[in-house]
């Protein structure tokens, strides 16, 4: 597919964003995580600053990761190797049908995930602990699907390894 210097760019900049924020998300689960993430842990969210931040980060990352790669990644990756983009819905699935992520309806879910993560923060302390976890468990998902397209964009000669 012949495609302008323009969009060869910007899709290289996706890939370096993403990489770093693969990069990061995955230091600050370490950190996180380092024990599970309990409801007595999210009832010191109040009283220890640090791991409010961590939190924090944690969400922040999770979410960014996510945008960049369905929000911008994906839609750019789409248009260069000549798919329609559309809604996210429609992007994702047409990723899983290429091969590039394992399970659009994992994605969505876990767009449903991030709003739990950030709208429990202050109401539910079972509810945010829960989000944690599955936001914890589901960094893997995340970051083998960015690879994945990263890993097709560099086969394609498209993006630096």
């Amino acid at each position: 597919m012949n495609f302008s210097p323009q969009k060869k760019r910007r899709l290289a900049f996706l890939a370096r964003m993403v990489r770093k924020e693969m990069h990061y998300l995955q230091l600050t689960d370490q950190r996180l995580f380092d024990a599970p993430f309990t409801r007595e842990k999210a009832e010191r969210l109040e009283k220890e600053v640090d791991l409010a931040e961590r939190v924090d980060v944690f969400v922040s990352r999770f979410d960014r990761l996510q945008d960049t790669v369905g929000d911008k990644l994906l839609p750019n990756y789409l248009n260069a190797v000549g798919e329609t983009t559309g809604p996210a819905v429609d992007n994702l699935n047409r990723a899983e049908k290429l091969g590039l992520i394992n399970s659009a309806e994992i994605w969505m879910a876990l767009r449903d995930l991030r709003n739990q993560m950030v709208h429990e923060y202050m109401e539910d302390l079972d509810k945010l602990a829960e989000a944690l976890k599955k936001g914890h468990e589901h960094v893997s998902t995340l970051t083998a699907d960015a690879t994945s397209i990263l890993v097709d964009l560099e086969a394609r000669g498209w993006i630096a390894a």
